[in-house]
Formats: structure tokens, sequence, C-alpha cells
């Protein structure tokens, strides 16, 4: 029996922002295996300029990623829908090794099976270097997450 992750396509608004919420909340963990079980086995990438293919790609991509990217928190915002597609925008910040803080902006476009996973992941991402004091993506209050 296959993985399903519900919702499943076709999507309508309501469906569309509870996958946009469930990956928020996943990247949010910071748990590469987690997060890359809402992929397909063979789930194609392309983050910047980096092209993935699979699980275990995404899983090395994502440790390496959250080892250099601290304290990272994310934000994701639907922007569209339609069929087994949803467009996303989001922001999210961190820190280097060094204090640096940054923002990083971008857009994702992702399609899915219809079991409800992602098959196909295309992100477009700029940064920007911010201020501790200019921070807004910060963890809930309470979470002793972030800095």
């Amino acid at each position: 029996m296959p993985d399903t992750r519900p919702p499943c396509p076709p999507f309508t608004a309501e469906t569309a922002l509870r996958k946009v919420r469930a990956a928020e909340d996943a990247w949010n963990t910071r748990d590469p295996e987690r997060v890359a079980l809402a992929y397909t086995e063979d789930s194609e990438w392309r983050n910047r300029d980096v092209f993935l293919t699979g699980r275990a790609e995404i899983v090395a991509f994502l440790r390496a990623k959250w080892e250099r990217e601290l304290d990272y928190r994310l934000r994701k915002e639907l922007w569209a829908f339609t069929g087994d597609r949803i467009a996303v925008r989001f922001e999210y910040e961190w820190h280097d090794a060094a204090g640096q803080w940054y923002r990083s902006y971008g857009n994702e476009n992702w399609e899915f099976d219809a079991n409800g996973l992602m098959r196909r992941r295309f992100a477009s991402v700029n940064d920007l270097a911010i201020t501790e004091r200019e921070r807004r993506v910060l963890p809930p209050a309470g979470s002793s997450a972030g800095a």
C-alpha cells in the first residue's frame, strides 16, 4: 500500500491551505527525516541552484541546510492552487555561525501525486542580511525554539 499524505488532490481552497500549514509545521521542526516523508520516493527538487532527486538526497540537503541555517523559522502563504498543484510564497529567518541574521524570501511551486505526496518542488529563494532587531518570523510565544 503506498504512503498517503492527506489532504490529497484535487485541492480546494481549504485543503490547499491545510497542505501549506502542514508543510510549514513540518519544516519548522527542522527534522529532515520527518520533512522528507511528505515527498515521493523519487521526488524532484530545484532549490536555488541545487537539483535533487529522491528522499535520500532531500534528507542530506536538509541536514546540511539546518546545520548552516541556525535557529531557522519559516512562514508560508498560499498563493494559488489548482488540481494537483499549489504555489506558495514564503519567508524564513536564520543566522549563520558568526551570528549574522538573514531573511530568505521566495516562491515554491508544488505538484502532488494522487496520494498527496509531493512529486515536484521548485523553489526560488533570495537572501537579505538583517539585524536581530529586524526579525519578524519569531517562534510561537512560550516556545524554546529559536534565539
